[in-house]
């Protein structure tokens, strides 16, 4: 049986977990993320090789800007201080001896999804992740849409919405994901003045029009956002995870109904089926496909 490790680092939390050729998930663990954040992740590999030897290479996921061929983060927001310019892939392999293959985190989601999840079957996949910020993965004919001469690619969550509006992390103003991201969404109902977290928003919504209206903006800048890559990509599917998917029950159909006015054709909208499983099964794709 193949092992490998898989690694997701997003703003708050790293997760990590061995994951078999099958999918299968053990040794699953939740850490806050620490800074310097290249050492502390380097530290909890080794724990982990020391706890499974068996793990023939390891696959991480993570926030920012990345060139996979080279394994480095090209750029990372002020949510990972001190990440840009990071050689993770040669650092790491050189710390454990072990194949390293590093990818964005969304990009990483998008793989999990088409071979395991949501998006298996199709062959044009758009997949989104409403986490601390907002990422994108794109699936194009089976291939992962990836790298860019500064390893933008597929960075959707730094597309404008609105010129002249939120400050972005990135330094510019109006991105996508300071509308539809967890962020944003803290933002949102601060704005509002209600004493709710962002679960409790979309379950509060069902009662209070304040928060109503909160989740009324929240699914109209999504649909915009969505109806805006379909006129890029024409893609067959798109696939919505991250944290903020957890409640999508609870807020799907307005979504949907914002949305169906804005197709320029037909359009598959689905769930993750991972939902937060997607990250670290996709980190773990990037290098059990080659040694299956």
């Amino acid at each position: 049986m193949v092992k490998v490790l898989g690694v997701d680092i997003g703003g708050t939390k790293v997760r990590m977990s061995v994951v078999d050729e099958a999918g299968n998930i053990s040794f699953d663990e939740k850490l806050p993320t620490q800074f310097p954040l290249y050492p502390y992740l380097e530290e909890q590999v080794l724990r982990f090789l020391a706890l499974d030897p068996e793990i023939e290479a390891i696959g991480i996921g993570t926030h920012g800007f990345v060139d996979p061929e080279q394994g480095k983060v090209i750029y990372a927001t002020d949510t990972l201080p001190g990440w840009t310019g990071t050689l993770v892939k040669e650092q790491l392999e050189s710390a454990t001896g072990k194949r390293v293959e590093v990818e964005n985190d969304a990009n990483a989601a998008a793989l999990a999804e088409a071979k395991f999840g949501a998006a298996k079957g199709y062959g044009r996949t758009v997949c989104l992740t409403l986490g601390t910020g907002l990422g994108g993965g794109i699936i194009w004919d089976g291939k992962l849409l990836s790298g860019g001469k500064h390893g933008g690619a597929a960075e959707v969550g730094h597309m404008i919405l609105y010129p002249n509006g939120v400050l972005c992390s990135c330094g510019r103003e109006g991105c996508y994901e300071q509308y539809v991201s967890g962020t944003a969404l803290v933002r949102r109902i601060k704005e509002a003045g209600l004493p709710v977290t962002p679960q409790e928003l979309f379950v509060q919504a069902q009662t209070d029009p304040a928060a109503q209206n909160v989740v009324d903006g929240f699914t109209k800048d999504l649909a915009l956002i969505i109806s805006s890559l379909q006129a890029a990509f024409d893609m067959d599917i798109v696939v919505i995870g991250g944290g903020v998917s957890e409640s999508a029950e609870l807020w799907w159909g307005q979504l949907i109904q914002h949305l169906e006015p804005l197709l320029l054709n037909p359009l598959e909208i689905k769930v993750a089926q991972f939902e937060n499983e997607a990250g670290i099964l996709g980190a773990a794709l990037l290098v059990l496909e080659d040694i299956k």
